[in-house]
């Protein structure tokens, strides 16, 4: 993503993109049949529902604390429809850095027969296990949220098929892939767009370190200290064996100004001559970076003969013109997953 403001250049750009674009349109007001389920210690309550918008409290007991999830449901749920998970990248939809406001992705799902479940939290937290409580961050059991908590709740609440996809752009390729591999099978498609997958080589953990340090948070209490075996034990590139079996699509642009790089584009987070500059300078320099570790996926996964759809563009920056275009690129394979016509 693009930088704002005074943050620095590399993790920040990881925070946020994006002109505002409304949600899906709502059409008639699908009905909750259950407004509060337990599963396992964890609990789920509906507190609102705007149309076919529910909003979801989750008390996480793995984490002890409250996460608001937005679930889009499908205009016909008379029969049980299967969930695309789309998340957020570093800001974890805390901010104004998500699909909803800077793409018009919910619009385009809004006729899929799916439920389009959106999590707001975890900022700057890579959705993984810590090992420590952080001081600024506070008690991080992201995976176990994403692998035990969340799915079992939406498949309770929302009666679904139980066939599950995820999408995330940024900093959470790193976490949706980790999550591919921890459990095969919850998560039958994954795409990811713009993102690092590897974590425990130098320049990896740095990009860890400069994106969890953007949030306040030290990156010693997710995986130790460099070094530490824990940072190869959840490196999706060491580990890319378990990906085999997943459907995966993969996005990366190789910073070059491209077709979204212009004043007035819609994507544009800051306006004018500043904000194109800014995009294309710094948005420009992490996209080139992680074109580098996508690449170096890409050649892990020829290596290891596992099935992957690479679409590595010519032109474009790390920002959300690119990103809606990707999200759209990969609807095939995510309704593949799901069992759902494309």
């Amino acid at each position: 993503m693009r930088c704002r403001g005074a943050v620095s250049a590399l993790a920040a750009v990881f925070v946020a993109v994006g002109s505002t674009v409304g949600a899906g349109a709502v059409a008639a007001q699908a009905p909750v049949t259950q407004r509060v389920v337990v599963v396992d210690g964890s609990r789920a309550e509906v507190t609102s529902v705007q149309g076919r918008q529910v909003m979801v409290r989750i008390h996480s007991a793995a984490m002890g604390r409250d996460v608001e999830v937005k679930v889009q449901r499908p205009a016909d749920i008379s029969v049980p429809r299967p969930s695309l998970y789309l998340v957020n990248g570093a800001g974890g939809g805390e901010d104004t850095a998500t699909w909803e406001e800077n793409t018009d992705v919910v619009d385009f799902l809004a006729d899929k027969p799916v439920n389009v479940v959106m999590p707001i939290g975890g900022a700057w937290s890579y959705y993984t296990d810590w090992r420590e409580p952080d001081p600024m961050l506070g008690v991080n059991k992201w995976r176990t949220f994403f692998l035990d908590e969340l799915p079992a709740l939406v498949d309770t609440l929302f009666a679904t098929t139980g066939r599950n996809a995820i999408a995330a752009n940024s900093m959470s390729v790193t976490s949706i892939l980790q999550l591919a591999i921890a459990k095969p099978g919850l998560y039958r498609s994954v795409a990811a767009y713009s993102g690092c997958a590897q974590i425990s080589d130098p320049i990896g953990r740095q990009f860890v370190n400069l994106v969890v340090a953007t949030g306040g948070g030290d990156a010693s209490n997710m995986y130790g200290p460099p070094g530490d075996p824990a940072w190869a034990a959840n490196d999706p590139v060491v580990n890319a064996e378990g990906l085999r079996g997943t459907r995966l699509y993969i996005s990366n642009s190789n910073g070059l100004p491209g077709e979204h790089d212009r004043l007035g584009d819609p994507h544009l987070v800051t306006w004018g001559p500043v904000g194109l500059a800014n995009q294309v300078v710094v948005g420009g320099v992490i996209e080139a970076a992680t074109n580098w570790c996508t690449k170096n996926l890409q050649d892990r996964l020829v290596e290891l003969d596992i099935p992957a759809t690479f679409d590595l563009s010519t032109r474009g920056t790390h920002s959300w013109g690119y990103w809606q275009k990707a999200f759209k690129n990969s609807w095939p394979l995510l309704a593949e997953g799901m069992a759902v016509p494309a």
